[in-house]
């Protein structure tokens, strides 16, 4: 028994992305939950119109920035270029003052309206703290006594159901997790079961080759897709406001990004157990720090700027701009080109680490 248990960890100590594995995930874990994570979402993205452009209104913009739960770095023309801004994902907080401002102070009134993205519920709550703010009423006036001085308006999701934001998000944790799983093992397995020598013997270049192997793959995507879409729309009643198109258009795009890491994995890894290994620590960030679980604006800078190169971090841009909010693909054109630019350098990189031997 000694015997066999010694062996078995001088055969793991040879293993050098195994020995790797059992260092850097506890870490990256530890850091992830530690330092990256945080419930408390901070420096939201967000818009003012100050349609009155009084002291006392200006005085009410600054508290508010003031509670670190809003960045203010936005000004807009009119309300509904808040709303536009919002459609398109380019802030997640809108905050109008109307021009009678100070009237609604003393007529007891709401003063203030404050615009919240409804897909994302963490940015919901964060403006709930806004609406619990007390506005500072002009000099010599008493504003009506507990008079709804904030009035929060939740967009694309006014009943607050959490599954909304949830489904479409699924769509993008499914696809990482199949897509890069099923293609990190793929040359792997080949080598395993000896099938390397009939590939090395045809006549395909190592692109063709590679990209011949993926394409099963992208289809497997479109109907896991699909499947959960219509069950999506069939349990839970999501909504769909963008066009269908362009939701398989934002599929295919994370598709191909994920199989581009799984060929990477791939030609990296000699067994598949090591590919499963490397594959779990590139799918658990995905999980963390895209956004999909934990607010993305109560996170670090440095974490912020990491998790943009993540594809799943982008796909939630599109997938939920285009289903909740109703935008164009086009709309939205950073996360399709950094999706793009992500493939087309990942992809490269593999195809260059292939080689058609067995050595």
């Amino acid at each position: 028994m000694w015997a066999v248990a010694l062996k078995e960890l001088r055969q793991m100590g040879r293993d050098r992305i195994s020995v790797i594995m059992i260092v850097l995930i506890p870490v990256i874990d530890l850091l992830l939950f530690g330092y990256a994570i945080n419930l408390n979402p901070r420096n939201l993205e967000a818009a003012v119109v100050d349609q009155a452009a009084t002291a006392t209104s200006r005085a009410a913009v600054m508290d508010m920035a003031a509670t670190g739960v809003i960045d203010l770095e936005r000004v807009a023309d009119s309300p509904q270029q808040l709303v536009d801004m919002l459609r398109r994902g380019e802030v997640s907080v809108g905050i109008a003052i109307p021009p009678d401002y100070e009237r609604r102070l003393v007529d007891g009134r709401p003063a203030v309206q404050v615009m919240v993205d409804g897909t994302d519920t963490v940015v919901q709550a964060a403006a709930n703290q806004l609406a619990q703010m007390p506005l500072e009423a002009p000099n010599g006036v008493h504003p009506a006594a507990h008079a709804p001085q904030i009035d929060v308006v939740s967009f694309y999701n006014p009943e607050r159901r959490s599954a909304v934001t949830i489904v479409p998000g699924l769509i993008g944790i499914i696809l990482t997790m199949t897509m890069m799983m099923f293609t990190s093992m793929a040359a792997v397995r080949e080598r395993e079961r000896g099938n390397m020598e009939l590939l090395i013997a045809t006549p395909l270049s190592r692109s063709a080759l590679m990209i011949g192997k993926v394409l099963p793959y992208a289809v497997i995507g479109l109907v896991q897709t699909t499947l959960i879409l219509a069950l999506g729309f069939w349990l839970f009643s999501i909504p769909l406001r963008g066009s269908l198109v362009d939701v398989y258009i934002a599929a295919v795009l994370l598709i191909f990004a994920n199989l581009a890491i799984g060929l990477l994995i791939s030609t990296r890894t000699r067994t598949q157990f090591q590919a499963i290994q490397v594959a779990m620590l590139v799918f658990l960030p995905s999980i963390l720090i895209s956004g999909f679980m934990f607010p993305f604006a109560g996170m670090p800078d440095v974490v912020q700027w990491g998790a943009e190169f993540l594809p799943m971090t982008q796909f939630l841009r599109l997938i939920r701009g285009v289903m909740l909010r109703g935008a164009s693909i086009w709309e939205l054109w950073p996360a399709v080109l950094a999706l793009v630019a992500f493939t087309v350098v990942t992809m490269a990189v593999a195809i260059s680490q292939f080689r058609k031997r067995l050595d």
